[in-house]
């Protein structure tokens, strides 16, 4: 297909340990002859990566519409579509929201084929056509998750590196693409790459056993189809070497117990709040990450000074965290614009595209106190900086007729529901409430609307060029989008255990790993201040005793919420319509506080996203042959 093999790179040369990046047009079977061409292809499959994740609507097509987000009030059909509520219609038109992995994922399978079929004709290191492999495997699979079945041939064979204009594309079965792609090339570059990065965030042997115990799991998930949700293209639910969906559960478990005893470079961090704070970005626990940073515009992917007007800039900027921040800077107190855009992890640059559901506070993170992912997931206090915009009052007045200081906090939501709260003195355009003897205005968290809720700290702007002010928050984002945690290797063995897998640990024991991490606290994000408090035995005697496959989903999203998992998590395990099938909120006005349930229509066809119109219009194929190559249901 044409769109997908134009190719427009980036070379990549290797200082001592970091990948750097400088512009090149197009690569060639005699660059990939060389170390050089190697190694250029292959920071280009890193550099793409920036291409999907921190993407905008890569965020809202694997979010909205599940039950962790919703379309928040100046959203519009990129959002609509994927909510399945009535206001939008998904459709093969329906652009950035859809197309993104499909546009981006095949450029880089073709790099990597090109790299794996001429770089070993030179003699060239093993382990970096071991990161090609992953990496054709990495973007195969994030393909067969949204698509279904794609194609394996490009133009010049199966899984060969095509140069051709290739206006033909046949779409392989799902089957195939796991047993002649994703599989084999996994298993390989489990073999053949390093324990430790040659690089600083470049993949290694347990990198590679994460995905493929992911990929396990996906694959039996889908062999077994326990809700029967079709598939495309039309394929029976068999494996092509025979194996079961059990097998492949157990493979899962097994590949994930590996690379939880051999750990390598990565590890657990102690606290949940230190796997999100802006200052330790790239540590032990991230594994693979869409890199940024503030210091150079190429290698951020983005202006890191004045970002773009819209979100959708092609380069691969990060501007995932302005889609889920509502318009705090709306906040004006006793005449004072009492919390304005500010380049911090709390605040940044808002657009008020997606909120959280209510059900997300009362159901998945109804558990406050002792667990602290709740707190290092959201903004709950957004606090007075009127100060580091020039302003030279020293207090407003806030509720109650009591002061507001510059690092107070200006509104709140409340951990816990309290009945007291009164919203008819609520201040206008802030939507908050008063409680007794409380300076800031306060909104319980099963009354929250579409226009104002929390944010998401944990994928939030993070600077260190504010020099006490209020900094560049227009800027895209300069932090690396997490894409793989070393704490994911704990629930995939879980949940396969769940679905019958067998070994050393139990489900519940390899889930409270991972809820005893949660039960530490070292600082309290609300309150802005230091809270050393181990709750780690009362979280894990709180654990069910058998666990199911919705317990499992929810610790999940209580450990990833809003980082881009959660629509495949619940396509994998066929849970979308029964966990997300209708949400509660208010609705768009600050002072609305009455929510009301919303219904969506969710159907199984729906479990497959529609191919690009703009890919099939290229083909030079008939009007059939074009419609059969969409996935059906969609026009």
């Amino acid at each position: 297909m044409v769109a997908m093999l134009s190719l427009s790179l980036l070379l990549g040369s290797c200082s001592d340990d970091i990948l750097e990046e400088e512009p090149r047009g197009v690569f060639t079977p005699e660059f990939f002859t060389t170390e050089l061409g190697v190694q250029g292809g292959l920071t280009y499959l890193y550099e793409n990566l920036r291409t999907i994740y921190g993407f905008a609507y890569f965020m809202s097509t694997s979010e909205t519409g599940t039950d962790e987000y919703a379309p928040a009030q100046s959203a519009n059909n990129n959002f609509f579509d994927l909510d399945f509520a009535g206001q939008g219609n998904l459709s093969s038109e329906s652009g950035y929201v859809i197309g993104r992995p499909w546009g981006a994922a095949f450029p880089a399978i073709n790099t990597a084929s090109g790299i794996i079929e001429n770089a070993e004709a030179v003699g060239l290191d093993q382990s970096l056509i071991a990161e090609a492999r992953f990496f054709r495997a990495f973007y195969y699979f994030l393909l067969v998750q949204t698509y279904g079945g794609v194609p394996l041939d490009l133009g010049s064979g199966e899984l060969k590196f095509n140069q051709s204009a290739v206006r033909t594309s046949v779409r392989n079965t799902v089957p195939e693409v796991y047993a002649n792609a994703i599989i084999p090339d996994l298993v390989q570059a489990i073999n053949d790459l390093p324990d430790n990065p040659r690089l600083t965030g470049t993949v290694t042997k347990n990198v590679a056993r994460l995905f493929l115990a992911k990929a396990y799991l996906t694959y039996a998930w889908w062999l077994e189809n326990p809700n029967n949700i079709p598939t495309y293209p039309e394929a029976p639910r068999t494996d092509p070497a025979g194996n079961s969906a059990s097998y492949y559960f157990q493979q899962a478990y097994d590949m994930s117990v590996a690379g939880i005893e051999n750990p390598g470079p990565y590890a657990l961090l102690e606290y949940f709040y230190d796997v999100h704070e802006g200052s330790n970005d790239r540590h032990q626990e991230m594994m693979l990450y869409a890199d940024h940073t503030e210091a150079s515009e190429i290698y951020n992917g983005g202006s890191p000074i004045n970002g773009f007007a819209n979100p959708d800039d092609q380069r691969g900027g990060n501007t995932a965290a302005w889609m889920v921040t509502s318009n705090y800077t709306t906040i004006s107190v006793d005449g004072v614009s009492a919390v304005q855009r500010e380049a911090a992890q709390s605040l940044g640059r808002p657009w008020t595209r997606m909120a959280p559901t209510i059900n997300v506070f009362t159901e998945t993170f109804a558990e406050k106190q002792l667990d602290s992912r709740f707190d290092g997931t959201f903004v709950t206090s957004y606090r007075g900086n009127w100060d580091k915009g020039g302003g030279e009052e020293a207090t407003i007045t806030g509720a109650n007729g009591m002061p507001i200081a510059p690092g107070d906090a200006v509104i709140s939501f409340l951990d816990d529901y309290n009945p007291a709260v009164d919203y008819s003195v609520n201040g206008g355009n802030i939507g908050g409430g008063q409680l007794p003897g409380r300076a800031d205005y306060v909104i319980n968290l099963n009354e929250i609307n579409k226009r104002f809720y929390p944010g998401l700290w944990k994928i939030g702007t993070y600077r260190t060029d504010n020099a006490g002010g209020l900094g560049s928050p227009n800027g895209s984002i300069t932090r690396p989008f997490p894409i793989a945690k070393y704490s994911e290797f704990y629930l995939v063995a879980a949940e396969a255990a769940v679905k019958g897998a067998s070994g050393r640990y139990s489900a519940r024991e390899l889930v409270n790993v991972i809820r005893a991490r949660a039960g530490k606290w070292r600082f309290d994000n609300g309150e802005q201040q230091e809270r050393m408090e181990d709750n780690s035995e009362a979280m894990m005697n709180a654990t069910p005793a058998v666990i199911d496959i919705n317990y499992i989903l929810a610790e999940r999203s209580r450990e990833y919420f809003g980082e881009g998992y959660r629509w495949y998590d619940l396509v994998r395990t066929q849970k979308w319509n029964e966990l997300a099938g209708s949400y509660e909120i208010a609705g768009d006005a600050a002072t609305d506080h009455e929510p009301v349930v919303i219904t969506r229509d969710i159907q199984p066809f729906n479990y497959l996203r529609p191919i690009p119109r703009t890919q099939i219009d290229a083909l030079d194929m008939s009007d059939g042959e074009k419609g059969a190559y969409q996935n059906p249901g969609y026009q």
